[in-house]
């Protein structure tokens, strides 16, 4: 066992730093690792020399700045993650290795009326299928992310009331897959996991400070900061579909009225084209038909584009974050959304906090939270966990009582 402050603990140390550095990204130069984690140069070489030998990252030649460099990623076989995303009406699972790549991947329409239990029966099947699909057994999976439409309660881990899912209120999601994989299961709010996967696959990689809204059925919103989800102490921090807008407004699902939710959530935008679109309409057809010039269904998405501009000045009053990235159905009609939105932001933000935002959509689509919740295992799974998978704490170990190889940062 390490005893704190040894040199076999300090240099576990360090080795845990790398490779969360290498995961979190896909692939890092030794140059990029030692910025990263502030260790020095000498001490990310030998690392990675020692990771190499185990088979845990993969080094290949290639240039940084014009410069010969030496890029690192973990190896395709360090373990297996597996995301699910349960949406309003869809169910999506994918499985991944933690050198980034997705190895399966199906998504599936789900009822809105859906119980819980019978959920957790398809997602537990489609799971399975996908694992055999890739080729590999339940053994290999390191953990498993969980979205669901809702607030988690950070103490009991059960959904919050304001669940788009009818019926599962109250439900404990990351308990009840957890028994029925017997894997591990880490489990957060699908915007949250939106914001994660643009963060690190999409239109977020590479900065420190984002928001990501998603406006769909409901109108959810991830922060970032300083790299981190931020989920605030009740784990409810990014509800941006409950500012209030209009306190003699409609009644929202909260309990409130005039959320930003009753203006920009599906059900309103398409309350509003009944009139002068009858039969079905979603909402991706209404953004297909604005994209075609149909005038009705570009006002609704223009005047839908000022409310939540609205709601993202606020946010970018409080918290000044370098990116917003829209996500969500009504993200696909691009500019006839994005440009009300900066209209509104323009106005009514501080002019200074205003010209540093750029407003974008986001580059995942429908992808970006079963992407998150794989991004999710990466990020919370632990490093110990990884080492233990790969056979390496006891190589580590020895190899730093030989070397001496450890730095304190």
């Amino acid at each position: 066992m390490d005893t704190p402050g040894s040199q076999s603990s300090l240099h576990r140390a360090n080795l845990e730093r790398v490779l969360r550095a290498v995961r979190m990204a896909g692939s890092l130069t030794q140059a990029e690792i030692a910025r990263s984690t502030g260790l020095s140069a000498a001490t990310v070489s030998n690392i990675v020399r020692e990771l190499k030998e185990t088979g845990t990252v993969v080094v290949a030649d290639t240039s940084s700045g014009g410069r010969r460099a030496r890029s690192v990623s973990l190896s395709g076989d360090a373990g297996i993650v597996v995301g699910v995303d349960f949406g309003h009406t869809h169910l999506r699972v994918a499985v991944g290795n933690l050198a980034h790549r997705v190895l399966a991947e199906e998504s599936e329409p789900i009822d809105t009326d859906v119980s819980a239990q019978q959920g957790f029966d398809r997602a537990e099947a489609l799971v399975e299928r996908l694992l055999s699909q890739a080729g590999f057994r339940s053994d290999k999976v390191i953990g498993v992310g969980l979205g669901v439409p809702g607030p988690i309660d950070v103490e009991t881990g059960a959904l919050g009331s304001t669940a788009i899912l009818p019926g599962w209120t109250g439900v404990n999601p990351g308990r009840e897959l957890s028994q029925r994989l017997s894997m591990q299961v880490y489990v957060d709010n699908d915007a949250n996991l939106g914001a994660l996967g643009e963060l690190v696959w999409g239109a977020g990689r590479g900065l420190s400070d984002l928001a990501y809204i998603k406006v769909a059925s409901g109108v959810g919103s991830g922060l970032v900061i300083n790299g981190q989800i931020y989920r605030g102490p009740g784990g409810t921090a990014g509800e941006i579909g409950h500012i209030t807008l209009d306190e003699a407004g409609p009644v929202c699902r909260c309990g409130n009225r005039g959320c930003l939710e009753t203006f920009v959530g599906s059900r309103y935008l398409l309350n509003l084209l009944n009139a002068s679109h009858p039969g079905e309409l979603t909402l991706t057809k209404v953004v297909q038909l604005a994209q075609q010039g149909d005038l009705g269904c570009r006002r609704v998405i223009a005047d839908a584009g000022r409310q939540i501009g609205s709601g993202v000045a606020t946010l970018c009053n409080l918290l000044n974050p370098r990116r917003v990235i829209l996500g969500g159905e009504l993200a696909e009609a691009g500019e006839l959304v994005l440009s009300p939105i900066r209209d509104s932001v323009a106005r009514y933000a501080i002019p200074s906090a205003a010209r540093q935002l750029s407003i974008v959509p986001g580059t995942l689509g429908g992808r970006a939270e079963v992407l998150g919740a794989l991004a999710l295992v990466m990020s919370e799974m632990g490093e110990s966990g990884a080492i233990r998978h790969t056979g390496l704490a006891s190589a580590s170990t020895a190899r730093a009582g030989r070397t001496g190889v450890a730095e304190v940062v």
